[in-house]
Order: C-alpha cells, then sequence, then structure tokens
C-alpha cells in the first residue's frame, strides 16, 4: 500500500584516511548519479511564479474567506496577474528602503495571501526571506532578526504587539515594520521613537511601483534562512540556496509522478501547515509552479473541517493529529449510527482493504462500496480530493489505513527536515 521507490540506501564508503564514513549515503534514484540537478535556465524559484502568471494571469491563486459583519462567507480570489503585480510592487518598495539583494526580510504571521505575496516579492528582487515564529521559544523572533541581520518584516496584524516589545533589543538592524493589514498611529509612534518606520500593507504598497528593473538571480543565491530549534541553546538558521528550493520541488514533482496524482491548473490546495516551516512552503511553492489555486484556512482549528467543505480542494496537507481527530470523529460516527450499519461499514472496509492489499488500486477496489458506504466520508472532505499528505510525525498505521479506504485519495507522508 505504500510507494517507497524515491530512494537507495548505499553502504558507508571509506573515507580519505581509509576509516569508514558516518553512516550509510542516501541517493535520488532518479537523478543522474544521485544528485537531482535542476533544469539550465532555472535559476531561482522566481521563475515557478513568473512562469505561471505569465502563463495563467487571470486564473485564481490564493484566497480566503471573506468576513462581513462578523460571519465567515466563501472564498474571495486573487489571480495570478494580482498577486504578480503585487509582488513586484512589494519588491520594488523594499528597495526604496535600501533593502537590496542578499539583505535579509523577515515573515512573520499565520498562512495567508500576504505571506506568499511577501515570500515572491523577496524572490523577485533576490533578496533573502526569514520565516519568524514564537513557537521556538519567548525570545525567539528577537534572536531570529538580531542573529540573521533582519532589516525589514512583514508582520500580521495581530503580531504587531508582539514585534514592537522586542524592538527596543533589535532595532539596531530592523528598521521597517510593514503590518498584513493595518497598522495604528500608537504602533508607528513607538516604533518611530526606535528610529522604525511602520506601514500599513496599503501605505507599503503605494511606495513600490510595477516599472522597476529584477536583478539577475543565481543558484548560489541564498532563498531562504529557515530557523530551526536544533537540540540544545538557540534556534539554528539553515541557509537554503535557490538551488536547494528549485530541487526540492521537483522531487515533489517526481512524487506526484509516483503516487499517479499529477497536479496541474485545476487542482486546489488548501493551505492549514504552517509556510514558516519546509514542508509546507515546498508544497505551495509546487502549487504556483504548476499553476494550482490556493485557499487558506481561518487559522482556528475548531473551523478546519468548514473551511475544507467550503473550498473542496483536491489535495490537503495536515498532520497526524489533525488525521487522527478526523478518524476519531468519523469512528464515532460510525459506533452511534446502530448495529446494522456499523456491521455494513466493517464489511466494505474490509472487502476494499483486502483488495487494494491484493495491489488493486484504490479508486477501483470497491467502486460500489465507495458510492454507496465511503461516498459521506468522501464529502466531508469537500468530495474532491485527490490527494493527501501527512508531515511533522509518522502517523500511526492504522489512521493512515483508515484514510487510504474511506477517502478515496492516496495518501503520501513526507518528511520536511529542514537541514
Amino acid at each position: 500500500m505504500s510507494e517507497t521507490y524515491t530512494v537507495k540506501v548505499e553502504e558507508a564508503r571509506p573515507a580519505a584516511d581509509g576509516k569508514p564514513s558516518a553512516g550509510p549515503v542516501y541517493r535520488c534514484i532518479y537523478a543522474k548519479d544521485g544528485l537531482l540537478e535542476s533544469p539550465v535556465g532555472l535559476e531561482s524559484p522566481w521563475q515557478f511564479f513568473c512562469d505561471s502568471a505569465k502563463r495563467i494571469p487571470n486564473n485564481q491563486m490564493l484566497g480566503r474567506r471573506k468576513v462581513s459583519d462578523g460571519k465567515v462567507g466563501p472564498y474571495v480570489w486573487l489571480t495570478y496577474q494580482e498577486v504578480y503585480d503585487a509582488a513586484i510592487r512589494f519588491g520594488s518598495a523594499m528597495r526604496s528602503r535600501g533593502v537590496n539583494p542578499g539583505d535579509r526580510c523577515g515573515i512573520y504571521g499565520s498562512n495567508c495571501p500576504e505571506w506568499i505575496i511577501a515570500m515572491e516579492a523577496c524572490n523577485s528582487q533576490a533578496i533573502t526571506y526569514v520565516p519568524l515564529y514564537d513557537t521556538l521559544g519567548a525570545n525567539a523572533v528577537e534572536f531570529i532578526i538580531n542573529h540573521a541581520e533582519v532589516s525589514i518584516a512583514f508582520v500580521q496584524e495581530n503580531k504587531i504587539p508582539s514585534i514592537l516589545s522586542c524592538l527596543p533589543r533589535c532595532c539596531l538592524y530592523l528598521k521597517t515594520i510593514v503590518s498584513f493589514a493595518n497598522v495604528s498611529s500608537s504602533q508607528k509612534k513607538e516604533a518611530e521613537e526606535l528610529g522604525v518606520s511602520c506601514f500599513s500593507w496599503e501605505e507599503f504598497l503605494q511606495l513600490g511601483t510595477l516599472d522597476c528593473e529584477l536583478p539577475p538571480k543565481k543558484k548560489t543565491n541564498i532563498s531562504t534562512i529557515m530557523y530551526t530549534s536544533g537540540t540544545t541553546g538557540e534556534p539554528k538558521g539553515v541557509v537554503l540556496t535557490n538551488q536547494a528550493i528549485v530541487a526540492e520541488v521537483l522531487s515533489v514533482d517526481q512524487m506526484f509522478v509516483v503516487t499517479g496524482k499529477v497536479c496541474s491548473e485545476e487542482d486546489t490546495y488548501f493551505s492549514f501547515l504552517p509556510l514558516a516551516h519546509i514542508y509546507d512552503q515546498i508544497i505551495e511553492t509546487h502549487c504556483i509552479h504548476k499553476g494550482c489555486s490556493i485557499g487558506f484556512w481561518q487559522g482556528d482549528v475548531r473551523y478546519l473541517m468548514e473551511d475544507i467543505q467550503e473550498l473542496k480542494p483536491t489535495m490537503f496537507s495536515g498532520v497526524p493529529r489533525v488525521y487522527d481527530r478526523i478518524y476519531t470523529g468519523i469512528s464515532n460516527k460510525i459506533s452511534s449510527g446502530g448495529a446494522l450499519s456499523k456491521k455494513l461499514f466493517e464489511f466494505a472496509y474490509n472487502y476494499k482493504l483486502g483488495n487494494m492489499k491484493k495491489g488493486m488500486p484504490q479508486n477501483k477496489a470497491a467502486p460500489l462500496l465507495d458510492s454507496l458506504v465511503f461516498s459521506k466520508i468522501r464529502e466531508a472532505f469537500g468530495g474532491r480530493l485527490q490527494a493527501m499528505l501527512s508531515g511533522a510525525a509518522p502517523l500511526p498505521i492504522h489512521v493512515e489505513e483508515f484514510l487510504r479506504v474511506t477517502s478515496g485519495a492516496p495518501l503520501t507522508q513526507g518528511y520536511g527536515m529542514v537541514e
């Protein structure tokens, strides 16, 4: 039931001094000499986005649910052209503030269209983006700003107070703060007293222009510095080049080919896992490369399934904790449905699982039972799901098996170690 065809393990080879090396060597079996090389001319992740914006400018790219009078409504979308224009203008605005290629820009907030726009703005100007997040400890944001010498930061509106509280200790480097939305006059004043300029999203956009020259990009340019807890002491900054990001995105392409799911402009991805972590960031960059639409969650796990049902994604990434909640919820509903329906479900489940273990494809293992028994579970995921991904930790076997049988979509476990 699991595909394990992407890596071969070679025996540890002796080092130059004749002693054995530290451990086995892992190689991608699809790559020349075991190392995946990006195509000639593909220098930066910016090209993935640039090519898609030129190819499908009017397609939906980034969507969030509209909130009106405290009520959450349908998804509202920005097109590839709209996001491209915003990225160019924000990149131009950064240059007007003295942020140049190779300088570092922080991005601090939950998954949303502004996060991606800020990332692509950095990519457009060969500026290194540095995700900021506080889950690494109370002083992590302050430490990362100083350690990476972050000179500008795009910050979610509700994170502005947090960034201002540590500003006295990191204003040596940080000179510009841009809110994902609005910023109050008192917040501006607080920042300005420390020599830091604070802008709302629209104010900063007005500083930029579409008529700006983009610098050349190289594979060796640093795309992002992503901080991880490491094992002891302060967070560790992992330096990832353009080439590393491009190679990983193309590797995801290969993963989807192996699992039988080829992404296209018809696909919609549900953005839930943190963009500040490498796993989801690579998946979303891959979606941009293929021209998919990306819809963001509200940011509250209580409404996760509601968001999914509204978006009706074809691709979904989760973590074991979320999948376990889904599994428990469905199992409880089945148990409370009466003895007859429970028996019917168990029969259908075991019958389809048995066929899958014999090697039958998921969609051909029990098509009649899919429509009669498992259709409601598929509808809980929006009814269009074609690929499920899991990261962060190993998924319990019984949960993985249950989702493979009942969802109608292949499930692939990813390993997103930033190092």
